[in-house]
């Protein structure tokens, strides 16, 4: 899957929600601002979170009065495939960067 996600925020939320399945807007830039252990401008986080949702990456639904955010196939896709891709370049794998390149 080439050109999967370059921006790292867009990479970082979908691993978040990879690992919890569901999570409210606000716990989602909570969790992340702790990751980054610095406060993220609700603008600018909310605009990266609606990138995804325009991707097909992320889905949103409303539960009550909180928006509630989950990885679609698609975006479960794109997070295994770059982790297969990192864990390669990690562990010494094949070498080439055609293989898997994901930018």
């Amino acid at each position: 899957m080439s050109r999967w996600l370059q921006s790292g925020r867009r990479r970082d939320l979908c691993a978040l929600l990879y690992e919890a399945g569901t999570l409210r807007g606000q716990k989602l830039k909570t969790s992340l601002e702790r990751h980054y252990d610095t406060r993220l401008d609700p603008q600018s986080f909310y605009g990266s979170l609606d990138a995804l949702v325009d991707r097909g990456l992320v889905a949103v639904e409303t539960e009550g009065i909180h928006d509630v955010y989950r990885l679609t196939e698609a975006g479960i896709d794109g997070v295994e495939s770059h982790h297969r891709w990192l864990t390669a370049r990690v562990e010494g794998g094949s070498g080439t960067e055609a293989d898997g390149d994901t930018e």
